[in-house]
């Protein structure tokens, strides 16, 4: 490694290291929100109907997902530096390039190109960021670079609004240019070259373990097609079945690229399957309520944004607390009450009624934001509490892949119970807002369930990334 694993206190490199990772994790945020509020604008414009414009979405989250597991291996073999001003390169040509596109086709091509650099940027970041500071350290530090990236969820919605209601859509994809360029000066000055002298790749590993990924996620986004259950049912088997070789493989190949005693550690193993679970639920809400706002309530855009926009708001307030939480309540509990709560919170957006004010959604969302940040910074630093040095890239690298994943699975699922409910005349009565609202019962209600994973956690797990302050 060209920098010591531990860098002193006072050095540069730990002042703005966080704040090269929020620059990063800030565009994809901001990126996200934005296309949420946007999409009936951006389907109005390219002639296509706002609920088949999740192409443009899960595009991106597929590539994220896809190429995430390479950016361990690159990062070890050329440098964590070199990696993350390419990502960078990467992702501001593939903004431009949406911006610049006339058809959905087009767009879904430069989202592949905004996910390839994507995949490699908040990872090598992150795994700079974990790298570079002691356990005790950690949360701190990560909190510390998430906060200001938590300033996107709130400009995403407000700005893409204001953009596509004031200018056009495309300027909500060139806003990222200026921020990249910002972060490429930042990275050439403090971001370390973190390189490791025992490189392998595991090529067919890489290849199977995307394939499976692949096929779930496309089983998943053909699921609202009720023509092709038979073509479904046999690309959601062929993926679980890529899964199963995946296991196979990794069983006797030396150097997997996720090993199977990453699974061993019983707080990993935790951390994994509660995000997969829990962000099936959480990850559709930012999408189906700017939905539900503009189709079923005939709002603006603008309007959209102002009910989403809180969200963000009382997220940072939730950073600010929860490492006096986790270090008061521990792991286990935080994350069993934690998540009942979020689901409880998701059901609660569908009681509103169609001539009930929509300003109603603004203190279930506001919680809901709050209560969102702890998850998430609980679940992101349980998994990685007990891994080995070694494990780190591999163990970093298939948390962040298990993320996108989880958000990419939970827009779809959110989007077919959506069209499923729509489309039944009988049970909904082709009243799109009583869809909107099933959904939102049905999305919490798994949410609720999926705190069960967590009883696997001790109360004592996570005690040694306790802060000393």
């Amino acid at each position: 490694m060209n920098f010591a694993p531990f860098p002193n206190a006072d050095s540069p490199i730990k002042k703005y290291l966080p704040i090269i990772l929020a620059t990063s994790i800030f565009m994809q945020m901001l990126d996200s929100t934005i296309l949420n509020t946007s999409l009936p604008s951006i389907a109005k414009d390219l002639q296509e109907s706002p609920l088949n414009m999740q192409n443009a979405i899960i595009s991106y989250v597929l590539t994220l997902a896809l190429f995430m597991p390479v950016s361990g291996f690159l990062a070890d073999k050329f440098g964590t530096k070199k990696v993350f001003l390419f990502s960078l390169v990467l992702f501001i040509l593939g903004s431009l390039f949406c911006a610049l596109s006339q058809n959905l086709t087009q767009l879904v091509l430069a989202r592949i190109v905004q996910g390839l650099g994507g995949s490699l940027m908040t990872p090598v970041g992150r795994l700079a960021l974990i790298k570079t500071y002691e356990k005790n350290e950690l949360v701190k530090a990560m909190n510390y670079a998430i906060i200001p990236a938590l300033i996107g969820p709130v400009l995403g919605p407000l700005v893409g609004g204001y953009m596509v209601d004031y200018l056009s859509w495309h300027w909500i994809f060139l806003i990222n240019i200026p921020i990249g360029l910002a972060g490429i000066f930042l990275s050439l000055k403090f971001m370390p070259d973190y390189k490791s002298s025992e490189i392998s790749f595991d090529l067919k590993g890489f290849l199977i373990f995307a394939s499976a990924s692949l096929l779930l996620s496309v089983s998943l986004e053909m699921l609202g097609n009720a023509r092709h259950t038979t073509l479904i049912l046999l690309i959601f088997t062929l993926g679980f079945l890529m899964i199963y070789y995946y296991y196979k493989h990794a069983k006797k190949t030396r150097n997997p690229i996720f090993p199977l005693n990453l699974f061993k550690v019983r707080t990993f193993r935790v951390g994994i399957i509660g995000n997969l679970a829990t962000r099936l639920g959480i990850s559709s809400v930012p999408l189906l309520l700017p939905l539900m706002v503009q189709i079923a309530y005939g709002e603006s855009a603008v309007v959209s944004g102002w009910i989403v926009a809180p969200m963000a708001l009382t997220a940072m307030v939730g950073k600010s607390i929860v490492i006096k939480i986790l270090d008061f309540f521990g792991y286990r509990s935080t994350l069993m009450t934690n998540t009942f709560i979020i689901g409880i919170l998701i059901t609660c957006l569908g009681i509103p009624g169609i001539n009930t004010s929509i300003y109603w959604f603004i203190p279930i969302i506001s919680v809901l934001g709050f209560f969102n940040s702890i998850q998430f910074t609980a679940m992101n630093t349980i998994a990685i509490a007990d891994l080995r040095q070694s494990h780190t890239s591999s163990g970093n690298s298939l948390l962040a892949v298990n993320q996108q994943l989880a958000l990419g699975f939970g827009i779809a699922l959110g989007l077919i119970i959506l069209k499923l409910l729509e489309n039944n005349s009988v049970f909904i009565g082709g009243d799109t807002h009583q869809a909107f609202r099933y959904t939102f019962y049905i999305v919490g209600s798994l949410t609720v369930l999926s705190g069960v994973v967590f009883r696997r956690l001790h109360s004592k797990d996570g005690d040694n990334m306790k802060s000393q302050i």
